[in-house]
């Protein structure tokens, strides 16, 4: 099957990169609005950018009409917010967080979620997340046509890990952590099998 993307759909081409792109880590931000209220809302479109500093990239897609999403709007007009790590544990209540609420209703409350204060910033963290960055905005592009995305790039200023995940030297232990990854549809993955295949070296030919 050969496929020419600008010859799709808008909805044809995101199935086919949720399909190919995966498993995707999940982003749970936690923004605040000018009025206090504390939004919360997963994420996929999400990776690490750089390490020095360290810095993370998602993309918030905008709603029709190209209306910004309450994650998106809070973070450029407070320029901080928080990453929570989403693993089998806390999974089912980041879920419920993706209902569309509107802005006066936080999305934390309705799941059942309880938050612990940042130490560097001021929006608070997911109680229930065992990993959290704490993240100010670094760069925001528009992306796509209309457009129809934010591009979100955040410096992590602070680091929080479990005590019980911390093996030292700046290692997260995987296993205890069970992460979830994001699939098509409406599946996620766990961690499953772990492959270890060491990086090989170039030894050029003795001529």
């Amino acid at each position: 099957m050969e496929i020419n993307p600008s010859q799709n759909k808008r909805a044809e081409n995101y199935k086919l990169l949720i399909g190919g792109v995966l498993p995707r880590p999940i982003a749970f931000i936690t923004s605040q609005g000018k009025d206090g209220v504390l939004n919360a809302a997963p994420f996929s479109f999400f990776n690490v950018v750089a390490t020095d500093p360290p810095m993370i990239a998602v993309t918030v897609m905008k709603k029709p009409g190209g209306i910004q999403k309450d994650t998106a709007r809070n973070i450029l007009e407070q320029q901080e917010f928080v990453i929570n790590v989403v693993d089998e544990h806390n999974v089912e209540k980041v879920n419920h967080t993706a209902c569309d609420y509107p802005p006066e209703i936080s999305e934390v409350t309705e799941a059942g979620l309880t938050t612990s204060p940042s130490k560097v910033v001021g929006v608070p963290r997911i109680a229930e997340a065992r990993v959290h960055f704490e993240c100010r905005l670094h760069q925001h592009l528009e992306l796509g046509n209309g457009p129809n995305s934010d591009l979100i790039i955040g410096e992590i200023v602070q680091i929080h890990v479990d005590d019980s995940l911390y093996l030292g030297d700046g290692k997260i232990d995987t296993q205890k952590l069970a992460p979830i990854g994001r699939l098509a549809g409406t599946d996620y993955v766990t961690l499953g099998k772990i492959i270890s295949m060491p990086r090989l070296v170039y030894q050029p030919k003795e001529s």
